[in-house]
C-alpha cells in the first residue's frame, strides 16, 4: 500500500533525522523526490535474508524488527528501528544481497528510494557517497561497541546500555525518548540474554527508581539512575515524555 505525502510533510518528517539534516540540501531534495511512502501491515515482511537490494528505507511511523531465524525457527532480533532511523545501506555499497530479514513489528510507515534511483543519483553526483557512508560507519561504530560489551560488561549494564542507547534512537541526537514500546522478551533477544536476567534486572532498576516498567513498555523514570547503571554520563537538557 502505498500513502502520498507532501514534499513539505515529508521534508519535515525526515527533518528529525540527524543523518539527513546533515546531508546537503540538494542531496535531501532529490532524496525526496525519488523516494515514496509505503506502509505495512503489523507482522508483514518487508525483505529477507538473501533477496536482492531494492533500496534504503526510513522508518516514519511504527516499529520495524531486524533479525534471522535459524534453521531450527530461534530467532536472532538484532534490533528494533523507531522513527526517524534508516537502514538499508549495507547493500548499497557491496550490491550483494540482503544480510537480514525485516518485518513490521506493528502498522508502519516507510519512506523508501529505491536502489535505480539511488544509484542514477550517486552516478551523478560520486561525492555523496561520502554522505552515505557516514550512514554506513554510524551503524558499524554501533556494532563494535554492541560485541565489546557483550564480551566485557556484566548483564546489567549491557541491559543499561541498551536502554539509553534505543532512548537515543541509536546515536540520534536530540530529544530522548522516555518510553520504549519494547517486550522484555525481544530486549532479551537482543542481548542474547535469558528472559529470567532481563526481567531481575530491569525489576532490580525499578526498585533504584531509574525504570517503571508496563505491559511491553520500558519508561526511564530517572535517566541519570539509569546512565550511572550504565557507567555513562548524562549531560544535555532532557526532553519530556513522548
Amino acid at each position: 500500500m502505498t500513502v502520498s505525502f507532501s514534499s513539505n510533510e515529508l521534508a519535515a518528517l525526515l527533518g528529525r533525522s540527524a543523518w539527513f539534516r546533515s546531508a546537503p540540501g540538494a542531496l535531501q531534495t532529490q532524496l525526496i523526490e525519488a523516494g515514496r511512502v509505503e506502509r505495512l501491515a503489523a507482522g508483514q515482511r518487508l525483505f529477507s535474508r538473501g533477496d536482492a537490494d531494492d533500496g534504503l528505507y526510513c522508518v516514519l511511523d511504527g516499529l520495524m524488527r531486524i533479525g534471522a531465524a535459524g534453521s531450527a525457527g530461534k530467532e536472532a532480533l538484532l534490533a528494533v528501528i523507531e522513527p526517524v532511523n534508516w537502514f538499508g545501506e549495507i547493500a548499497l555499497f557491496d550490491n550483494r544481497p540482503r544480510t537480514h530479514d525485516a518485518y513490521a513489528e506493528r502498522d508502519t510507515a516507510l519512506f523508501h528510494v529505491p536502489r535505480a534511483a539511488l544509484a542514477a543519483l550517486l552516478e551523478r553526483m560520486p561525492a555523496w557517497w561520502h554522505v552515505f557512508g557516514l550512514l554506513l560507519t554510524q551503524k558499524l561504530r554501533l556494532a563494535f561497541d554492541a560485541i565489546e560489551e557483550a564480551a566485557l560488561l556484566p548483564a546489567a549494564q549491557r541491559v543499561a546500555r541498551r536502554l539509553l542507547l534505543m532512548a537515543g534512537g541509536y546515536g540520534e541526537p536530540g530529544a530522548l525518548r522516555r518510553v520504549l514500546k519494547v517486550p522484555q522478551e525481544d530486549l532479551a533477544m537482543m542481548l542474547a540474554l535469558s528472559r529470567q536476567t532481563i526481567n531481575q534486572v530491569l525489576k532490580q532498576f525499578e526498585a533504584q527508581g531509574a525504570l517503571k516498567l508496563g505491559y511491553a513498555e520500558i519508561e526511564i523514570a530517572d535517566v541519570r539512575k539509569l546512565g550511572a547503571l550504565a557507567d555513562l554520563e548524562i549531560v544535555g537538557p532532557l526532553s519530556s515524555p513522548h
